[in-house]
């Protein structure tokens, strides 16, 4: 049976011109906006040539999604970090340490709100977006469910509560950008967030797994 070489790791000159890319692209998205963002300007920031990004990616678009996919996977390992770091403690005392590891960062936001009427004027790059956006939460979900189960709670519908947890982050979030000094802002985020779980989870009685009970009505 002929084996197929898996692929080489890229070299560290190679990760490192990537990864100044990369950074170079968040300040010149946010800055200029992406639909007015050219090769050329995130080269010229980044101190390389068109040769030098199109060894590494084939468009701005894809430079986007790879930026996208870099900072979910950090995200994921900072929630479930601080998320470990709590266990068996009580679900409010969960989300304060979840929202202390997920970064309300006003750059990264206008660059994906602009990014994202960008694909939904484009069919194709709006199914990758929801393909990407399901894969998030579907590796955040469990760890969040885990918190909660180690808290005495369980969920019903984790695709409801996954739902509703973006949606809570992503209105609250521009809130949060609006008014950056506020604390009450800050502190209705946090109830927000408490108030979620606390809708699509239910307490574990003696003799209840996790996994019985249905989802909120």
């Amino acid at each position: 049976m002929t084996r197929t070489a898996a692929p080489k790791p890229p070299s560290p000159r190679r990760a490192r011109t990537r990864r100044l890319l990369l950074e170079a692209a968040l300040g010149v998205f946010a800055e200029e906006g992406f639909g007015r963002s050219t090769v050329e300007q995130v080269c010229e920031r980044a101190g390389f040539t068109r040769g030098a990004f199109y060894s590494n990616f084939t468009s701005l678009d894809e430079l986007f999604l790879a930026m996208w996919e870099e900072r979910s996977t950090r995200l994921l390992a900072d929630v479930r970090e601080a998320l470990a770091e709590v266990s068996g403690a009580a679900p409010e005392d969960a989300v304060r340490a979840a929202l202390r590891a997920i970064p309300v960062d006003d750059a990264w936001y206008r660059v994906t709100a602009e990014f994202t009427a960008h694909a939904l004027r484009n069919p194709s790059l709006r199914r990758v977006m929801a393909a990407r956006e399901q894969a998030v939460q579907d590796a955040v979900l469990p760890v969040v469910v885990d918190a909660l189960e180690r808290a005495g709670r369980r969920v019903g519908d984790r695709d409801a509560l996954g739902q509703a947890l973006v949606a809570v982050h992503d209105g609250t979030a521009v809130q949060v950008l609006l008014d950056p000094g506020s604390d009450v802002v800050r502190a209705r985020r946090e109830a927000l967030f408490q108030h979620v779980l606390d809708a699509y989870s239910t307490p574990v009685t003696a003799g209840q797994g996790p996994e019985s009970g249905a989802s909120p009505s």
